[in-house]
């Protein structure tokens, strides 16, 4: 089956900005296009992690052909492999190093009961599983009514049991219940997490909308005819999304429906545009730095995290941490924001570096 090169473009693209949008020299002088919205509406960087899932479901047009030959057993095994895998990796790299500074500047031992639980990586695996299931048992109709389904019952969960403000969310109310304030995550002043147990549930179809337009562009190839289509269909979406807003607002935080119909519109128009660039012009635009982050997603955005992790728990210099000493010394005197948004382009660009030594190596890390 041929691998169409848009499909792995959109992926490293995907990586790379999603490293960029994590490691800003001074969060409180980052560009506002690349921080999260507070709360309800949208910002470039809200595209970010919609589009790793999408990427994913992408994966699975591939996958699925793979599948007719095994037997449900083996399937299942892998996936539920690959699964707690991913979900152990993203849970242990916000406990690493298992130790933090104390304010008289000693190391204390992080408890298990003071960790967070789910996360990223967390919800990747959690989509992954799930996604994977319904990809298997279901059929193209299938998949959409349920996700419909899923879309509009998450609306009517939200609606009936809570509010759509941070503090009386009914996704709040489920984590809190089931996993208690210690581990979640604290990043808005208040115990809630942004990768919530409920709203994971409308994250899957970022998935399943992945799954289906990558198996519509591999299945017979690419003409203009269903790029048009594609087109029209992500442009659809975001009609949909717009209108939806009106009574569902589109919050990435809570993953409203709203929100999934609007990245998923998004994606197919990046996926399209980047479909024409490669296949349909004369001149192919030159996609091969992206494609480095696409051959080993997971490994260099592994290395991003922890990379970073390991430098903001060093000391040096006193009380500074190695990532603030980076900053100030190499960084800071181009500007607050340039200077900011310059430190994450050369941090990613580190890491880039070494996925263009693995791949040259011909070494490819899969889970």
């Amino acid at each position: 089956m041929k691998r169409f090169k848009a499909l792995d473009v959109f992926r490293g693209l995907t990586i790379c900005l999603m490293i960029i949008v994590n490691t800003p020299g001074d969060w409180d002088m980052t560009f506002s296009p690349l921080l999260h919205a507070k709360w309800h509406g949208f910002t470039p960087t809200d595209l970010v992690f919609p589009s790793f899932l999408f990427a994913v479901g992408n994966a699975f047009a591939f996958v699925k052909t793979k599948w007719a030959d095994k037997p449900l057993s083996d399937i299942f095994k892998k996936i539920a492999k690959r699964t707690l895998i991913i979900f152990l990796l993203g849970y242990t790299m916000y406990w690493i190093p298992f130790f933090s500074w104390t304010e008289t500047g000693d190391l204390a031992a992080v408890p298990f009961s003071e960790t967070r639980i789910l996360g990223v990586l967390q919800r990747i695996a959690l989509c992954y599983f799930i996604g994977a299931i319904m990809i298997y048992f279901l059929t193209n109709r299938q998949l959409i009514i349920a996700s419909a389904v899923i879309l509009l019952g998450y609306w009517g969960i939200l609606s009936a049991f809570g509010d759509y403000t941070l503090e009386g969310n009914f996704v709040r109310t489920i984590d809190r219940m089931l996993l208690g304030d210690s581990h979640l995550y604290m990043g808005n002043g208040i115990p809630f997490d942004p990768e919530g147990l409920l709203s994971t549930l409308p994250s899957i179809c970022n998935v399943i909308a992945g799954y289906l337009v990558g198996k519509y562009i591999i299945d017979k190839g690419i003409d203009y005819e269903k790029l048009a289509k594609m087109l029209l269909v992500g442009a659809g979406l975001l009609v949909v999304a717009y209108l939806w807003d009106l009574t569902f607002p589109v919050n990435k935080k809570l993953w409203t429906s709203s929100f999934v119909v609007l990245t998923v519109g998004l994606d197919i128009v990046v996926l399209s545009v980047l479909i024409y660039t490669i296949e349909f012009l004369k001149r192919p635009i030159n996609y091969n730095f992206f494609e480095i982050f696409g051959k080993n997603p997971l490994f260099i955005y592994l290395l991003s995290e922890y990379l970073a992790i390991g430098m903001n728990f060093i000391r040096v210099d006193g009380e500074q941490t190695l990532y603030q000493y980076c900053y100030e010394k190499g960084f800071s005197w181009i500007g607050p924001y340039f200077g900011s948004f310059a430190f994450a382009l050369v941090f990613m660009l580190f890491c880039w570096s070494i996925g263009l030594w693995l791949d040259r190596k011909k070494i490819y890390i899969k889970v």
